[in-house]
């Protein structure tokens, strides 16, 4: 494939991801503190429809972002190589667990003291994964060769 048309594939799906995480984060924040439990169960339950989304965009930009770098040595290349198994283990390991969870939780309307700790978990490693991605996208942005 064209290192052009990988480049745009690239950086489609990596801001993709990080705009539904920003999204997921945020709406999740919202919901809690200022609206209605109604509204915290109809969140949880796009959250779910809308990770699935998330993981094709997480894989298309690791895929894609790994095919770029190949054997590259530059240290921002090396830094988006380090951080991408750590976004993916929170993805996998908690943020997946934990929006399930709370989805299943909020569809009872059960509220109650794990609900909101496993929220502040989900709440704490998504606002580390968004920090993580934006910093990829900033070093992903800076090594961008000249025209």
């Amino acid at each position: 494939m064209e290192r052009a048309i990988l480049r745009k594939i690239h950086r489609t799906f990596a801001i993709l991801a990080t705009l539904l995480i920003a999204t997921f984060w945020s709406s999740t924040l919202i919901s809690e503190l200022f609206l209605s439990e109604q509204a915290v169960v109809v969140v949880k339950q796009s959250i779910i429809y809308g990770v699935f989304v998330l993981i094709i965009a997480m894989i298309a930009t690791g895929a894609t972002g790994a095919k770029m770098a190949g054997k590259a040595k530059h240290p921002k290349i090396l830094a988006k190589k380090f951080r991408m198994p750590f976004i993916a283990a929170n993805g996998l390991f908690i943020l997946l667990p934990c929006a399930f969870y709370l989805a299943d939780k909020a569809s009872h309307l059960a509220f109650d003291t794990n609900f909101y700790i496993v929220q502040i978990v989900e709440l704490v490693v998504g606002a580390c994964n968004l920090f993580l991605m934006i910093l990829s996208i900033r070093d992903g942005l800076s090594i961008r060769k000249p025209k």
